[in-house]
């Protein structure tokens, strides 16, 4: 008969989500921001977009709903075309300097140092999540994964059809289950960071929790949980955005 699993058997790790948590403003729009401006659109295109899915939000949509509209914004974009500029901005958003929200930054540089497993958990998607993960040391991913249809590598303007999807509220605390499972993490030794109050699954999930920023909401309930906090993200500089390329007739972008 197995013995039982004890937690000193597991290891801790630290939760980052990112949008205005790890990074200064919003990755999901600063890309888009970017990608029109590949495309040759014009910058009003990319704030009407925002400003759309701001007033889903105003109209009470939650951020399950609107995060399902954005990625609608990519149906037919060639995977691979998406991930080329993704990479290309986060290069140029690393250049310009400003994209890291320096405490938290820090903070996950000193769990990497002290071995503890880092996952990045966020309602972003991989292809501008990889490089954040790649430049942080980071050791997992949890995210939206959009859907791409697998032959002609396009994007539906759907999410996958698999658990957790969108990743945000009580996705991203299932989402971790599973992966602390899978990954011998001792929850009750970890701690989480987040930036609003659709984090606070997450951040009830762990040990120890960091909240970042102003939001009301969770700053009521750091006061009643004892959570620590960490000042709000400066605003960010603007995007850099690079010399328009128009795509040629008939591209998919």
């Amino acid at each position: 008969m197995t013995p039982a699993m004890t937690s000193a058997d597991h290891r801790p790790a630290a939760f980052f989500d990112v949008d205005d948590t790890l990074t200064r403003g919003t990755a999901l729009f600063r890309f888009l921001a970017y990608w029109y401006a590949v495309q040759g659109r014009p910058p009003h295109e990319a704030v009407r977009e925002r400003q759309r899915l701001k007033a889903m939000t105003t109209a009470g949509a939650d951020r399950a709903e609107t995060n399902r509209a954005y990625f609608q914004l990519l149906t037919g974009a060639p995977a691979a075309e998406i991930t080329r500029v993704a990479e290309s901005w986060f290069r140029a958003e690393l250049a310009r300097g400003g994209f890291f929200h320096e405490p938290v930054l820090e903070a996950l540089h000193t769990h990497r140092r002290d071995g503890h497993q880092v996952v990045l958990v966020s309602g972003s998607f991989p292809a501008l999540l990889l490089p954040v993960l790649e430049h942080t040391g980071a050791h997992h991913l949890l995210c939206t994964e959009p859907e791409i249809t697998p032959i002609s590598r396009t994007y539906t303007g759907r999410l996958a059809d698999r658990p957790h999807q969108p990743m945000i509220g009580r996705a991203k605390s299932e989402a971790v289950r599973e992966l602390a499972a899978a990954h011998r993490i001792d929850l009750d030794s970890s701690i989480a960071y987040g930036d609003h109050v659709s984090d606070a699954p997450l951040l009830s999930l762990t040990g120890r929790a960091v909240i970042v920023g102003d939001d009301q909401d969770l700053r009521r309930l750091a006061t009643h949980h004892g959570w620590h906090r960490l000042p709000k993200a400066p605003e960010p500089p603007p995007v850099p955005l690079p010399e328009p390329h128009p795509a040629p007739p008939g591209a998919l972008l």
